[in-house]
């Protein structure tokens, strides 16, 4: 990591870790629907970054915002298995142009950024719901608050990025 990517990378973890800490846990859409935009961090980390760091820092990530929440953990595991399917996702998504050199997400079409986007907020909350509810007879009610907080999750999100975007340009 060069010292600029570096240096964004910490700017983008702290920046995140703050905004879900005092604004988007705060925030009860429909009294039940808190919007987990923190998972933009590993929509931005580097693509061709090591995945042990990535693992390290979704660890970190998701304990501070554990912290912050006093949700026992369950955001630690959820940023875990996030940044361990994050690579398989990409595959799946941005396919062989993951095998460039020079492959930039931003490079890559807006319906393949979004799939992504979506594909780490199902995969993050998934596992941050089944963790919460554990319980398989209460399936429909983890699919429930995995579609309404992966929706507003990903609009949030979606507006967060477009707003670093448009602050770079």
């Amino acid at each position: 990591m060069t010292g600029n990517s570096l240096l964004t990378g910490i700017v983008r973890f702290i920046s995140l870790l703050l905004v879900q800490a005092l604004v988007f846990n705060h925030l009860n859409i429909l009294g039940s629907i808190n919007p987990m935009v923190y998972v933009l961090f590993f929509y931005w980390y580097p693509v061709q970054e090591n995945r042990s760091v990535l693992i390290g820092t979704a660890f970190l990530l998701g304990f501070f915002v554990d912290l912050f929440s006093d949700t026992m953990a369950l955001h630690t595991a959820a940023s875990l298995t996030t940044a361990f399917f994050r690579i398989a996702l990409m595959r799946f998504v941005f396919g062989v142009n993951l095998e460039f050199q020079n492959f930039r997400i931003s490079n890559s079409t807006r319906v393949q950024q979004s799939s992504f986007l979506a594909l780490l907020i199902v995969i993050h909350h998934l596992a941050f719901f089944s963790l919460e509810i554990f319980s398989l007879s209460n399936l429909l009610l983890i699919l429930k608050r995995v579609v309404f907080t992966g929706v507003s999750t990903f609009i949030f999100a979606t507006l967060l990025a477009a707003l670093f975007a448009r602050s770079k340009e």
